[in-house]
């Protein structure tokens, strides 16, 4: 084994501990960028020179040194599920470039799709009225017939029908929880369909279950995989709205569909508008 794979192992391996998350994962590879002395630090030392808290390196130290890291790759490889890397080739591009790119990715499906280039990103309420529902259908069925990829959330709502809609084209849904747990449940059939012939992707090991705190950590990666992100119908405070500005903070265009001032569904995408978010009204606006 060469020493860039000896690295890729290292990483995926502390990936899959408790207790260090994407900070503390940037603080190791800046003390060393072959990961090889993590290995041989004792839990104080963790603490001294990382700053982790007590709690935080018990749980490190402890899944560091009895995770059978061969074993779950063998599961991972039973399962269908390839894991790209932050130093790997196929590691979308796009995503390189975002303050916080996941170190490790867990795929199933058709990895090939993050070398597509004309993806978009669409999100929205998981409660969509049926004026939300029908705008999507006018703007998204022209760009998928032509070929463009969505990228989503997998949520119900917006997420899920602007998946389907892709299906004829393609589509990667982003997960909030690992590949072994389907989030939402109602959604199985969709999620099933999406990993047989297109890209379902987590940042978080295959065993984690979906908890509140992941899914905005989720979100930056369905606007950090595209150019723009398109807003069908949110509300004046909701996570739909957090992508948006993580999309904006990103440096990456957000589109929004304006709705009835008498419409809370539509609060969030014309407050957008307002911030300097590209109204959009047909297929032509995304282009």
């Amino acid at each position: 084994m060469n020493e860039q794979a000896d690295v890729r192992r290292r990483l995926i391996h502390i990936h899959e501990c408790r207790g260090a998350g994407w900070k503390t994962i940037a603080k190791f590879l800046q003390a060393d960028a072959t990961l090889a002395s993590i290995f041989t630090y004792s839990q104080s030392e963790f603490i001294k020179r990382f700053s982790m808290t007590g709690e935080y390196a018990k749980r490190f130290y402890e899944d560091l040194h009895t995770i059978n890291v061969a074993e779950k790759l063998d599961l991972y490889r039973r399962r269908g599920i390839e894991i790209v890397t932050r130093f790997d080739d196929r590691y979308p591009p796009l995503l390189k470039h975002i303050f916080d790119p996941p170190w490790v990715l867990y795929c199933r499906g058709n990895v090939s799709l993050f070398q597509q280039s004309d993806m978009l990103s669409v999100i929205g309420t998981r409660n969509p009225s049926s004026y939300g529902l029908k705008v999507l259908r006018h703007l998204l069925l022209p760009l998928v017939r032509s070929g463009r990829g969505i990228v989503s959330g997998l949520a119900e709502g917006i997420d899920s029908a602007a998946h389907r809609l892709a299906l004829q084209s393609a589509t990667i849904a982003v997960l909030g929880s690992g590949l072994f747990h389907v989030y939402p449940k109602s959604e199985r059939d969709l999620f099933e369909q999406i990993g047989r012939s297109h890209l379902l992707i987590s940042e978080f090991p295959p065993d984690t279950p979906a908890r509140p705190w992941q899914f905005p950590l989720r979100n930056r990666i369905i606007s950090g995989l595209t150019k723009g992100t398109l807003v069908v119908e949110a509300r004046e405070r909701s996570g739909t709205l957090i992508t948006a500005d993580q999309a904006l903070e990103q440096g990456r265009d957000v589109y929004a569909v304006p709705g009835s001032v008498f419409e809370p569904r539509s609060a969030g995408t014309n407050h957008l508008i307002q911030q300097g978010a590209r109204l959009v009204t047909d297929a032509s606006d995304l282009q």
